[in-house]
């Protein structure tokens, strides 16, 4: 006797053929073997994502997972970040704790819509580590509910269509220092567990949803190369996982051998700033062996504060340097967190390597 699961899980594996078969076809022209390669690793990663944030979450007793990292690249990940995500019932209570680590910003982010593997379409509410201070121990507790505890807790309150929440924590030095550490706990769980066909049926559904939508996402068309869109300010909604505390630019790059892009411009003051290279599927190069994304406590700036960063495939020996790590075109992404102003737009000019070197 077949189940439910059996055949929604037919068809989530059906669905990462036709995926596998739309990228090979994509990405099969002269020029694009990176790309190509780069999406089978994005592909796996998706499914992982999929099955941490759709099949084994709990909101019933949930535990924060990683979604990003150096193994878990996808929907714009960078270098300098930790992001965990856990699900959430909107009529249940949970406490959440972190101990900040060397994080220079954190923030927990409660995100609302849909329930069935489709992404957040808006921010229910978000706590900062500027909002909510550590306590006498080193750690910050807050309160995820529907209902205000009453006892200056800093709090978000939890709506009807509250799904799940995402927390970040950025270091001037990931390499270095020692990254947030998060725990949520339910208050109240349930003493038992017990899955039938169809909730773990709706559950790979879900994660076959997850997969349909990310696809639909990449690859990313890279736009007008060589230039940086003006910067749009923190926002009041937002698609998907994105912060709400965040100023952010895009732009692109295409450059021919013996070419480097630099970018110039002033970052306005602000918890933190880096810019990111990505690949058409909203992920960095290995940072593991190249310096392919840069921060803002990184940066060597200029007398009057302003900075020059240059992208290019080799080092010009430029204090600011950024590897394209052998991709001749790719994204550019820069993000602000908590700034003072809407950060002005960088400028970009291409440029001789050897007039460089």
């Amino acid at each position: 006797m077949g189940t439910q699961t059996q055949e929604v899980f037919a068809e989530l594996l059906a669905e990462l053929g036709a995926q596998h078969r739309r990228l090979i076809e994509q990405l099969s022209g002269p020029g694009d073997e990176q790309s190509l390669l780069e999406a089978h690793r994005w592909l796996l990663t998706i499914l992982q994502v999929a099955a941490d944030t759709q099949v084994w979450a709990d909101p019933a007793n949930p535990r924060f997972v990683d979604i990003v990292g150096p193994y878990k690249k996808w929907g714009g990940d960078n270098a300098d970040a930790f992001y965990c995500y856990a699900p959430v019932d909107p009529a249940r209570t949970y406490q959440v704790t972190v101990i900040p680590g060397d994080a220079v910003y954190l923030s927990l982010t409660v995100y609302g819509g849909p329930d069935d593997g489709h992404y957040s379409d808006r921010i229910v509410g978000s706590l900062n580590d500027r909002q909510a201070l550590p306590g006498p121990d080193g750690a910050i507790t807050m309160v995820v509910s529907p209902d205000d505890p009453g006892d200056g807790t800093p709090w978000i309150k939890l709506e009807p269509d509250a799904v799940a929440m995402v927390t970040r924590d950025y270091l001037a030095d990931p390499v270095h220092h020692a990254r947030a550490t998060w725990k949520v706990t339910s208050v109240d769980p349930p003493d038992t567990y017990l899955e039938d066909d169809a909730h773990l049926a709706r559950r790979f559904r879900a994660a076959l949803t997850w997969v349909r939508d990310q696809a639909d996402l990449v690859p990313l068309a890279m736009g007008e190369p060589n230039h940086v869109d003006p910067p749009y300010p923190v926002p009041t909604a937002t698609f998907g996982w994105a912060a709400g505390d965040a100023a952010y630019a895009m732009g692109s790059y295409l450059l021919e051998d013996g070419q480097a892009l630099v970018l110039r411009g002033r970052s306005p003051a602000c918890a933190f700033w880096n810019v990111c290279l990505w690949n058409p599927f909203l992920h960095t190069y290995n940072y593991d062996y190249e310096r392919v994304t840069i921060n803002g406590f990184q940066v060597a700036y200029e007398e009057d504060g302003s900075w020059e960063i240059v992208v290019s495939p080799t080092d010009p020996g430029h204090v600011n340097w950024v590897s394209t790590a052998g991709h001749h075109e790719g994204r550019i992404w820069f993000r602000w967190f908590l700034p003072d102003s809407t950060p002005e737009q960088p400028a970009a000019e291409v440029v001789r390597l050897a007039d460089l070197v």
